[in-house]
């Protein structure tokens, strides 16, 4: 029934893929704990949902080990390589979006499984891989968001032998619910299940990868991935409403989401009814004005300076509060940011927690498959600019700003909601959705995934930054949003434009509840 979550008393698994939640749920079974599971569902994902994610791609992690009792984060994004750099773009008029010139980084997401079994663990990289490789070589039933997603990429793809090959054989897109096959694929996750990481950055993986950019033209070398490290690092936060908030420090876009709340902190919810043209109006002009300083400053912390203390100070979102006018939009222009994206949840019984978000950038990222590796390359590095005063100038061995950006609410020191979406600059928004349905309207999980959400920007490519509405919000919020100067476009009821949340939600019985979005092929799967 809709709005009803799926509760667990020991355990939940939340991903936008049964089957990859369903590979989460049998490592929990076997006695691997959420951390073990996690990376199963990771792998998992990378092979069920190739249009959003794969090995080729970055992965960010929140952690909360219950012996620690502490949230820690895992950043999982790669770098430019070392020979790309502004003047490698002479003549061009930006960075190519697909194919082998998109500034392709280096994966970061295989690195990051291996950080996060090492650190906490109980299964090896090997076992965890059992399901990924199953599905790969044996073949799973083609999505529906992935036959869509094919038939949007099509020409990117043709456009690449190597990835056409693949994800439309025999020149023909294949149906919703055929078997799909990944052989190449299936034979590089055996060499990780024999080799581990460092068969990936430093042994055959890596050699058939590199060898292929060079003759492609491309730009990483073996000693780009030689060299690649993610790492863990402190997450930040913020406090509201009863919750500590935390998100990934840069060069994440996490914080735009602490900025937000911070925000409307500043507002009485109580006076506020949901689905109202007053709860729609104040999220997005919140949003907003996080989006433009975000925009101002985010980039590889290593190579600017990001005052993340100021830009999260209470008394900075009281004065951005005030300047918000409940009758008028302000006006904001936002750059087209990347859209396809996996978030996923685990929690197990002994109270472990793992938030985490994997991606390729774009649908099928670059379009660039390596060699006979069956890894699609991300496309993360077309982000970069090319405008030498940018704060995200293109650089050698730099990290971008990155969209994604995974979410935990804790209480008293416990994870209390782990929540994320797919979409780009939508990431944010649909986060604060959720977060203000549930801490303010009382929702549960799935409720709070199944209302209708927005999307604000250009997360999408359009040229003006419309408000695009799901056509369940009511007429007349709709034509009042738009009477206040918002650019209103209604999309469908349940459309995949405004993205893929997931929601994990630990109540004080120490019950799981899982929702998941309708919007996409996910399931929540409890014990």
């Amino acid at each position: 029934m809709a709005g009803k979550p799926v509760v667990g008393t020991k355990t939940m698994v939340v991903s936008p893929h049964y089957l990859a939640s369903a590979a989460g749920a049998r490592i929990l079974l076997r006695g691997g704990n959420a951390f073990d599971a996690a990376v199963a569902v990771s792998a998992c994902l990378a092979v069920v949902y190739p249009h959003m994610t794969g090995l080729g791609g970055d992965a960010f992690w929140l952690t909360y080990n219950a012996e620690e009792g502490r949230v820690r984060a895992y950043n999982g994004s790669g770098r430019s390589g070392y020979n790309v750099s502004r003047d490698s773009y002479s003549g061009d008029s930006g960075i190519p979006k697909r194919g082998i010139r998109s500034a392709i980084t280096v994966p970061g997401m295989v690195d990051s499984w291996d950080a996060v079994l090492q650190q906490y663990g109980r299964l090896t990289l090997a076992e965890v891989l059992e399901a990924a490789i199953e599905y790969a070589s044996e073949g799973f039933p083609v999505s529906p968001d992935q036959h869509d997603n094919t038939r949007l990429a099509e020409s990117a793809l043709n456009a690449q032998p190597p990835a056409a090959a693949i994800y439309i054989p025999g020149g023909r897109i294949p149906e919703a619910g055929e078997r799909f096959v990944q052989h190449q694929l299936a034979a590089t996750l055996r060499k990780l299940q024999n080799g581990g990481r460092d068969a990936f950055y430093k042994g055959e993986i890596a050699a058939t990868v590199s060898d292929y950019m060079l003759k492609a033209g491309g730009f990483l070398t073996l000693e780009d991935f030689r060299d690649h490290t993610g790492e863990w690092v402190e997450p930040i936060s913020t406090d509201y409403f009863g919750h500590t908030i935390y998100q990934a420090p840069p060069n994440s876009q996490g914080f735009a989401a602490l900025m937000s709340l911070n925000i409307l902190e500043q507002f009485d919810f109580a006076d506020i009814a949901h689905d109202s043209y007053e709860y729609y109006h104040l999220l997005v002009e919140a949003l907003k004005l996080s989006f433009r300083d975000r925009d101002q400053v985010l980039t590889d912390p290593l190579f600017s300076d990001i005052p993340i203390k100021a830009l999260l100070d209470k008394s900075y979102a009281a004065k951005l509060a005030a300047s918000i006018s409940l009758q008028g939009a302000a006006g904001l222009t936002s750059e087209p940011l990347g859209r396809d994206t996996a978030y996923a949840a685990v929690v197990d019984e002994e109270g472990n927690a793992v938030s985490f978000i994997q991606s390729l950038y774009f649908e099928f990222g670059s379009g660039v498959v390596a060699g006979d590796t069956g890894i699609l390359l991300q496309n993360r590095g077309s982000f970069f600019s090319l405008d030498p005063g940018a704060v995200n100038t293109l650089e050698p061995h730099k990290r971008t700003f990155h969209t994604l950006m995974p979410a935990m609410a804790c209480k008293d020191g416990k994870p209390a909601i782990l929540y994320g979406t797919q979409g780009g600059e939508g990431q944010p928004q649909t986060q604060t959705m959720l977060l203000t349905r549930m801490l303010h309207y009382g929702m549960n999980p799935q409720q709070a995934v199944e209302e209708p959400r927005f999307v604000w920007g250009r997360t999408w490519g359009e040229p003006t930054e419309e408000l695009k509405l799901e056509s369940r919000v009511p007429d007349a919020v709709r034509q009042r949003l738009a009477a206040a100067g918002h650019i209103v476009r209604t999309v469908g009821a349940f459309d995949g434009i405004v993205g893929h949340a997931h929601v994990i939600a630990i109540d004080d019985n120490g019950f799981r509840s899982g929702g998941t979005d309708p919007r996409c092929d996910g399931t929540a799967i409890g014990w």
